[in-house]
């Protein structure tokens, strides 16, 4: 299987907005689209699409951010979304998307990559130990209504 990753453009916010849906299923579809085309233009992201043998595979965002959660340095790059169609999961697809992200962020000037997920998504928490990234802290947001 051949794997080329690249930059988004334009012309896959379809599908990008598919793998997004796919991260957040219960989303409102407008929260999904409301910051895509800023996101094109910005110089602070970056999203990264995987193409296995011409077919979309995945994709990654990345951001350049004042501080990440348990990092030294800043700026610091940090994924904002990491998804893989399940077809393609543990075909080498994250990895690539991961490299390029990093790459992206050294390219920044940035000395450490953040990233966060949910306490209880165990595939993600998997993922990002694989590719070397150790947990920083965790985090229990509170809500009261007034």
């Amino acid at each position: 299987m051949q794997v080329l990753i690249r930059r988004v453009t334009s012309a896959d916010k379809k599908e990008w907005f598919k793998m997004r849906h796919g991260i957040w299923p219960d989303a409102p579809l407008d929260y999904l689209d409301f910051d895509m085309d800023d996101i094109l233009q910005s110089e602070r992201d970056a999203v990264f699409i995987a193409e296995a043998d011409g077919v979309p595979a995945g994709m990654i965002e990345s951001r350049i951010r004042e501080y990440g959660e348990g990092c030294e340095t800043s700026p610091v790059g940090y994924i904002e979304a990491w998804f893989v169609y399940e077809t393609f999961r543990g075909s080498g697809v994250s990895g690539k998307l991961m490299e390029a992200a990093e790459e992206w962020a050294r390219q920044k000037g940035c000395t450490e990559m953040g990233s966060d997920t949910w306490l209880d998504n165990e595939l993600s928490i998997g993922a990002h130990l694989k590719f070397g990234y150790v947990e920083a802290e965790r985090l229990v947001h509170f809500v009261k209504p007034l």
